[in-house]
Formats: structure tokens, sequence, C-alpha cells
């Protein structure tokens, strides 16, 4: 049974990969079309129908690309879809959710400081949260609010922040980032397959059927396009922030999430603005680095502002960790070779928070994340880093013993 740590590892890491390969793909190919689509030039000598041309070289060739803004008098003999990036990095996504979430939820999405509530409740209240951010959305995009792309935004930006707000009284700090990325990639992602690449279809199903199409479908895609372009960096930046628990441990990290949002808005605005050759607005960068300096501030804010509470308690879930005849040693041992680092105020020079926010002071928190103890610090070497702390193949033989133990415990 122990071995399915491992193998549970392993499978974390491979949709992991799978995930980052997905999610730049379709990140690239939206950059990419992003800035073509506005460095487009209108020139004379087009052809009917087209809105514009740009040449390009790369790779040792030239190419010329040309756009019609509706669709081409006669369907091309091949057309290249970008859809399937999209759909890959939502599915990769999501099964990490379920990997890492959902199947340690008892330590990785549950708070009981912030909400006492079992797995399957906090499982049922995601999965829910993720269908009503593409419900509320989708409403609004289609009421007559819709019809201003700008008032649009501002509305869509309320309500991220109020779910950054949300995602906080429910989960853990690390689990309500990642869900906020989420709830956005979710509405990125549904953008593609509900409303972008259906319109597309009909398109060419009317060019196919000689029919002249309508151009309120690219009107409409193009709107949902552009919710994409500027959602793009702060869903990357809530995808990458469980690895800094500066970004989410603190009770100020919905604040933190406003303002990533607007940082989303401002650099986007930039490179928007060079593309569509618009000049170099350098005001977004002035206005990014404040927003990034008071991210900064209200991470490291006084820890008596932010009503940070200590666990105490062993959780039901983890018990049989404690229980195990080896925890005493274990919990000595960790207390010398890891406590300087995972502590609530580390006394390493150089470590001003618990890496990753993994605090390991007492009973509940050694017993928490006793599976990754087991991995990190007894199947591997991985921690200490450097084994700076000189722990020994004896120490580490009595972590995998205490781990291997107890889960053979708990199955008898």
């Amino acid at each position: 049974m122990y071995e399915y740590a491992i193998a549970w590892e392993w499978l974390a890491f491979a949709a992991r990969w799978f995930h980052v390969v997905t999610a730049i793909a379709w990140i690239g190919s939206s950059f990419y079309f992003i800035a073509l689509d506005l460095g487009l030039v209108k020139r004379p000598h087009l052809p009917p129908g087209a809105y514009g041309e740009e040449w390009q070289v790369h790779g040792g060739g030239f190419y010329h690309i040309q756009k019609y803004l509706v669709a081409p008098a006669q369907m091309p003999e091949h057309l290249t879809w970008f859809k399937y990036e999209s759909y890959f990095t939502w599915i990769s996504g999501f099964l990490m959710l379920c990997i890492v979430y959902y199947g340690g939820a008892d330590l990785f999405l549950i708070d009981r400081h912030v909400l006492d509530i079992s797995p399957p409740v906090a499982i049922a209240i995601s999965l829910a949260s993720l269908a009503f951010g593409w419900l509320v959305y989708d409403l609004l995009c289609k009421s007559p609010l819709g019809r201003n792309t700008w008032g649009l935004m501002a509305l869509l930006y309320v309500v991220l922040v109020f779910m950054a707000w949300g995602y906080t009284q429910l989960f853990t700090g690390r689990a309500a980032f990642v869900h906020l990325g989420a709830f956005t990639a979710t509405i990125m992602s549904a953008n593609v397959f509900m409303i972008i690449i259906p319109n597309q279809k009909i398109v060419v199903a009317d060019l196919i059927a000689g029919r002249t199409p309508d151009p309120k479908y690219g009107q409409i895609a193009k709107q949902r396009s552009l919710h994409n372009n500027y959602l793009t960096l702060p869903v990357i930046f809530f995808m990458l922030s469980n690895h800094y628990p500066l970004a989410f441990g603190t009770a100020f990290n919905w604040v933190i999430a406003a303002l990533v949002f607007l940082m989303g808005v401002t650099i986007r605005h930039w490179f928007n603005t060079t593309h569509a050759r618009k000049g170099r607005p350098t005001w977004t960068w002035i206005v990014t680095l404040i927003l990034f300096i008071l991210i900064m501030w209200l991470s490291t804010v006084p820890k008596q502002l932010t009503s940070e509470t200590d666990a105490a308690a062993v959780a039901p879930a983890f018990q049989q960790f404690a229980g195990d005849p080896h925890f005493p040693a274990v919990k000595q041992l960790v207390s010398t070779r890891c406590s300087m680092c995972h502590a609530a105020e580390p006394a390493y020079e150089g470590i001003v928070r618990p890496p990753k926010g993994v605090v390991l002071e007492n009973d509940a928190e050694i017993a928490a994340h006793a599976r990754e103890i087991y991995i990190q610090a007894g199947r591997s070497h991985a921690m200490p880093p450097g084994n700076v702390t000189d722990i020994t193949p004896d120490e580490r033989r009595l972590l995998v013993a205490w781990f291997e133990s107890a889960v053979e415990g708990k199955k008898q």
C-alpha cells in the first residue's frame, strides 16, 4: 500500500508535465495570433474581403499571411483549426486538480480553521464553483451589457475579485489561488469550446453551402478572444503560486489576487499596443511595478495582522501517523533536521517563510505531511536541500519505516 504514495507522486508529475506542455502550446498560439491580428496592415492590393496582411520571417523562410474579417469567398482546400491546445490544457489541469487537491483534500484543499467541512463537500463546492463561473460569465456576455466590451470586462473583474475573496473563505490559501486559476481557465477554455469554435464552424458551413456568412459570429468570437487575452497572465500566476506561500499564505491573499488581475491587464496592454504599432506605453510597466511592490508588502505585513492560527489537533485522516510507534522518534528527528526551515518563523538564514508554506512544529503538522516527508526525505534525498542538516542514512530509514508502518497498520 505504501508504494501507492510513490505511484501517486509520479502520476501527479506526469499530469503536471502534460499540463505544462499543453499550456505552452495553447498560450503560445494565443499570444502569436493576438500579436498577428494586431499587427495586420491594410494595403490597396488585398483581395476582396481581406482585412489585412502581415509579412513575417522565421526559421530561414518568409511567411505572407492575410486575414479575412468574415471569411474568404470560398473554402480553402486545407484549413488548420486551433482548438485542441485549449481542450487538453483544461483537461490536464482538471486532472491535476483531481490528483492533488481532491485526492489530498484533507491536506491541500480543506483548512478546518477556515471552514470545517468533509472532503466530499469540499470537492462538490469546488466543482460547482467552476460550473458557476462559466454560467455567470456566459450570461453576462449574452446580456445587453455584453455589447459594451470594456464595461463587461470591468464587471468581470468584480466577479473575479469576489471569487478570490470567496475561495479564501472556503479552502486553504494555496487551494484558493489554484481554484481561482482553474475558475478563470474554465471560462477561457469554455470560450473556445462553447463559443469561438462553434461560431467558426457556422461560418465554414455557410461557405460550403454557398451562403454569405453573418459577421456577428466573428465579432462574438473576437470579444471572447479578447477576454482570454487579458486573463492569460493571471492564470499563469495562480498556477505557479502554489510553489510560493508568500503569495497565498496571508489573510490578504484575496487582495493580492485582485492586484494580479490588474497586472495582467497592464502587461497585456503594453504588448497589445506595441503589436498594433501604436507606440510603447511605458507607463504600464511603472504601474505594474507599483502593483507588484504592493503585493510584496501585503505578503509580509506583521503576523498579528493576518489572524493566523496554529493547528494543534491531529485530523482524523492523519491519526494513524501520529499514533504509530515510530512517531516519537520521527518527531524528534523532524524537530532536529527540518524545523529550522519548516517553522512559522524559520531560523535558517535567508529564509523568511517556510518553504511551500509547510510548517512542521507540532504533531498535527508532522502527521499531516507524512507522505511528503516520506517521499522528500525518506525515499529520496530531496530534503533537506544539499543535506545541509546532515540527516543520516539511518534517519532516512526511520522516516521510511514510520510511514510504511503507519500505512500497514491502517490496512490491518
